[in-house]
């Protein structure tokens, strides 16, 4: 599957209900939520005492995927392309792999 067809078929389960306003805002607010509880997993895990629930967290990360594509989708974008956009932001950040001095030398892209 790509990343494409995964957002076509994920947006299949969209409240059509929704104005295009509240898809935008219940998709950033999806990830912010979604992104907490992926934390939730890995705190308990490192200043609990937990054994990592991969499968619990790997979950999370298809319900962060699910809000990535809605938001996306809110936006008029399709996946590939905001994945495509975001690497070629990390080329130009970092040509030659990641370096510590480009992440705190961060003029010239932001």
């Amino acid at each position: 599957m790509t990343i494409n067809e995964y957002q076509q078929l994920a947006m299949r389960t969209l409240n059509p209900a929704l104005s295009e306003k509240d898809v935008l805002i219940n998709g950033v607010m999806g990830l912010c939520g979604e992104a907490g509880e992926a934390i939730d997993i890995v705190k308990k895990h490192l200043a609990q005492g937990h054994p990592l629930d991969r499968e619990a967290l790997l979950k999370e990360l298809g319900d962060v995927a699910w809000y990535l594509a809605e938001t996306a989708y809110a936006l008029g974008s399709d996946l590939e392309s905001v994945l495509a956009g975001n690497i070629e932001k990390l080329r130009r950040r970092y040509p030659e792999g990641f370096a510590s001095e480009k992440s705190i030398d961060r003029t010239e892209d932001a």
